[in-house]
């Protein structure tokens, strides 16, 4: 559902990619993949959870392994009324595997004051964009704030833009272009500062 082109879901649960089968033609692939990106609804079963482990192990070594953290708004019945609150696949316990398999970490300001207490940290939002990098080895580490900006840590450089001021129509796909726009760029050789260019220029124009 929108509202204001921003998205709510109601996520059903038991569905295809709750099953997703680790295969030879997927493991061929992976072998050779410059990238892939995951999250934490997918892993919410032990299948499609094992198979996605099981893939990430037969990356080389260069590849971009990208944890979109993404806690996805899902809309829940509570007394016959529909209200929004935030999906519960999630644990520290799973946060901190995934981070163990990812070297490339994207998150938002909201999704990370929500991992404040979670990992005890303290601090600035930088300080703690910090604490991830050197704790969990990341190449890159992409922060977005909604309207306001986003930013692109990496151990030697870190880039801050503004978020261009559009006339929203609709947001859903906005993060994942972002993401594709940015890794795209890396991918092809451009620079940190002139990927995240790309990558706001793009979401822009997705919403």
């Amino acid at each position: 559902e929108l509202k204001n082109g921003i998205p709510s879901y109601t996520i059903i649960e038991g569905v295809a990619w709750d099953h997703i089968p680790l295969t030879q033609a997927s493991i061929d692939l992976m072998k050779r993949a410059d990238a892939v990106c995951f999250g934490t609804l997918a892993q919410r079963a032990a299948e499609s959870r094992e198979t996605l482990r099981t893939l990430l192990s037969y990356m080389p070594s260069h590849a971009l392994r990208f944890f979109d953290i993404n806690f996805v708004k899902v809309r829940v019945p509570v007394n016959g009324i529909l209200i929004n609150i935030r999906q519960h696949f999630y644990s520290k316990e799973l946060i901190e595997s995934l981070l163990e398999l990812a070297n490339v970490f994207k998150i938002n300001d909201e999704e990370l004051e929500m991992l404040r207490p979670m990992f005890g940290l303290e601090g600035t939002i930088e300080d703690m964009c910090r604490w991830f990098m050197k704790k969990y080895g990341l190449r890159y580490l992409v922060l977005t704030a909604g309207a306001e900006y986003s930013t692109i840590f990496s151990e030697e450089e870190v880039s801050t833009i503004p978020t261009p001021k559009v006339q929203v129509v609709d947001t859903v796909g906005a993060g994942d272009s972002f993401s594709g726009a940015f890794i795209s760029s890396i991918l092809t050789g451009k620079p940190l500062r002139e990927a995240h260019e790309k990558a706001v220029k793009v979401a822009a124009y997705v919403c």
